[in-house]
């Protein structure tokens, strides 16, 4: 399938985990595909793994945190390529995990820079390119985290629900440009920021890795191919009467 033949993507953290996945996902589908991340090591080695398997990709390093730099993206982007069709804004961070009372400033503004800021400037500055050229679509990363509270995660879920009001709000906001702006609320998938999580305990990993698991009815944490299938759903044409939802993927944790 080539659901994506000749559209032209962006996925920003899409050097690792559930971006380097969707991106990858992105290419097989036959999209020209942007990668943006701030380690130009990873982010040239998922270049590579696209370009070997017969995709088409560049990496314009970038932080999200900053608006010029997230400006210099969607310009190189469309310098590049011509237009920009769809975005994947899943850059983020989980910081420190803390209970709300031990918490302090610097993991505040830390993660609400990159999980919230981060977002809200990828969003002004690929609606304006879309507003202007015909519509488009965009997915932003949220969590289940954002559906519902996490004991020692306060700030991080606070800053994905933020998300999905950003998301509610440009989806409504944008509907008339032919802009579709969802997001995707995945629960704890195999990636480096959930290893990061698991580990947080020194000692009981192994203890924190089975209860965690059985809060998942599935049995097992998600993959990152997974939540690829729903991003590039969200992005295509079968999802056309899609905007401003949700899409969990969870493996039924949130239906508990």
């Amino acid at each position: 399938m080539e659901n994506f033949k000749d559209k032209v993507v962006l996925v920003t953290g899409g050097a690792t985990g559930i971006g380097l996945a969707t991106a990858k996902r992105f290419a097989e589908e036959g999209a020209k595909v942007v990668i943006a991340s701030r380690n130009e090591s990873t982010g040239q080695d998922a270049v590579k793994a696209i370009k070997d398997s017969g995709g088409e990709a560049i990496f314009i390093q970038t932080d999200v945190t900053q608006e010029d730099q997230v400006e210099a993206l969607i310009q190189k982007t469309v310098s590049a390529y011509g237009r920009l069709d769809a975005a994947f804004n899943n850059s983020g961070t989980e910081g420190k995990v803390a209970y709300l009372g031990d918490d302090n400033l610097e993991n505040y503004s830390h993660i609400f820079d990159v999980n919230v800021k981060g977002v809200w400037l990828c969003l002004k500055h690929e609606l304006k390119h879309m507003q202007q050229h015909g519509g488009g679509s965009i997915v932003n990363t949220t969590s289940i985290a954002g559906l519902i509270g996490f004991p020692g995660l306060g700030l991080y879920s606070a800053s994905k629900h933020a998300v999905l009001g950003l998301t509610k709000s440009a989806a409504l906001e944008n509907a008339s440009f032919g802009i579709r702006v969802n997001a995707v609320s995945p629960a704890v998938i195999e990636t480096d920021m959930a290893d990061r999580f698991l580990s947080a305990q020194p000692g009981k990993r192994e203890e924190t890795v089975a209860g965690v698991t059985a809060m998942h009815p599935i049995g097992r944490f998600g993959k990152p191919e997974e939540v690829a299938s729903a991003v590039t759903w969200l992005c295509s044409d079968d999802a056309s009467y899609v905007l401003g939802q949700s899409l969990t993927v969870d493996g039924g944790f949130t239906a508990i």
